[in-house]
């Protein structure tokens, strides 16, 4: 049986941080820790295609504990994989990707050999059918980052709830916060960076 993630951190209401996002080259973005950290991503230019900024990445991180050692995790809606990849960079020992789009699923495959990255996997699906389907209880991260202003966020949240371990995260990126919490989440962090909300749920034990 793997171990529980724990919730790190103060009260999410002791404070609420907000954040500028950092600038970079529009065409990549990097990882900022772990195993791979500085390693390149590419940036296509594809529809609703916006990678979650350096610092809002760091910051989850920070949230999550920085070491996420054994732990299984899905990254709904990929994109670039920069979060998928960032989990597995800080030593996640399984990483799925899913994106429906085949020049990004192309893009994270490429990764994948690039960074010898053995514990990701690219699925070309498309998340909300997966998460249906998907097994509950099996991941101690589920990471969603619908394509930006599309209004998935919501419902790919109440979907991918049950996804999670008692005690796991889940966190959910969009233009809006979630005004409903997913069934069996309290909300552990929050963030506002520009126009992204960037909301860490923990699923109660």
């Amino acid at each position: 049986m793997k171990a529980k993630p724990q919730a790190h951190g103060r009260d999410p209401k002791s404070t609420r941080p907000v954040i500028k996002p950092a600038t970079h080259h529009p065409g990549e973005v990097r990882l900022i820790g772990g195993l791979w950290k500085r390693s390149k991503l590419t940036v296509p230019d594809r529809p609703g295609l916006r990678p979650t900024p350096d610092r809002v990445r760091e910051t989850l991180f920070n949230w999550l504990g920085q070491d996420l050692t054994g732990w299984r995790v899905l990254d709904a809606f990929a994109g670039t994989g920069a979060l998928g990849f960032e989990a597995a960079s800080r030593g996640a020992a399984e990483v799925l990707l899913i994106e429906q789009d085949p020049v990004l699923v192309s893009g994270l495959l490429a990764v994948k050999q690039r960074l010898d990255a053995t514990a990701v996997t690219p699925l070309r699906a498309d998340a909300m059918s997966w998460i249906s389907r998907a097994q509950a209880d099996r991941f101690e991260l589920v990471l969603l980052d619908p394509p930006f202003d599309s209004g998935k966020a919501p419902a790919a949240a109440a979907a991918a709830a049950r996804l999670v371990v008692p005690g796991g995260f889940l966190y959910v990126e969009s233009g809006q916060p979630l005004v409903e919490a997913p069934a069996g989440c309290t909300l552990h962090r929050s963030l506002k960076a520009g126009a992204v909300h960037a909301q860490l749920w923990l699923r109660a034990a």
